[in-house]
């Protein structure tokens, strides 16, 4: 009897399963499978460049089930521009700054099926300062880090909701002339 009712159960599972879909299956909807991407940083924080650039590939590869490739090759591309960063104390203990909080501005220029999209994203991470410099200077660059992985995912977060939304809209086709 128990085995009727868990194998009863289970086929009601997956009857009535939710229907997910992953994020890959919507933004098809924004991308080709060709993309070029290109990353500009603050020239105050040049350091920021390699790691953003290497994210954002990620992205495409794991995420978007894409490829990335040189301009000259996609019809696609993705802009990505690091405007900077600035801190602000949120906690205090005796007169000293204890936590602070980063703000990361990051925009996003994108050439899609649909046409031209661009996205400014503000992302925030929160962490403590520690009592010497140089370990707060790690954790400066460490806290920029996070928040621009923050702003990634918010950007994939953007892209994959605008792929469903997209989804019932159908592509304008561009008219061809016909030479005669």
């Amino acid at each position: 009897m128990k085995k009727n009712t868990v194998y009863f159960m289970l086929i009601a599972l997956l009857l009535s399963a939710c229907g997910y879909k992953p994020s890959s299956y919507s933004i098809k909807e924004m991308f080709d499978e060709e993309i070029y991407v290109k990353v500009e940083v603050d020239p105050i924080e040049p350091e920021n460049a390699p790691f953003v650039k290497d994210e954002m590939n990620r992205l495409i590869y794991t995420r978007f089930k894409g490829r990335v490739v040189k301009q000259a090759q996609a019809d696609n591309y993705i802009k990505v521009y690091y405007r900077g960063s600035n801190f602000s104390p949120i906690a205090y203990k005796d007169g000293y700054i204890t936590r602070y909080r980063a703000n990361i501005r990051v925009t996003f220029d994108m050439m899609t099926k649909r046409g031209k999209v661009t996205r400014s994203i503000s992302a925030r991470h929160e962490d403590d300062i520690q009592a010497t410099s140089l370990a707060s200077s790690t954790l400066r660059t460490e806290a920029i880090r996070k928040g621009l992985e923050k702003a990634l995912d918010q950007f994939l977060a953007y892209a994959s909701v605008q792929g469903l939304i997209l989804k019932d809209t159908p592509l304008k086709k561009k008219k061809e002339s016909k030479k005669e």
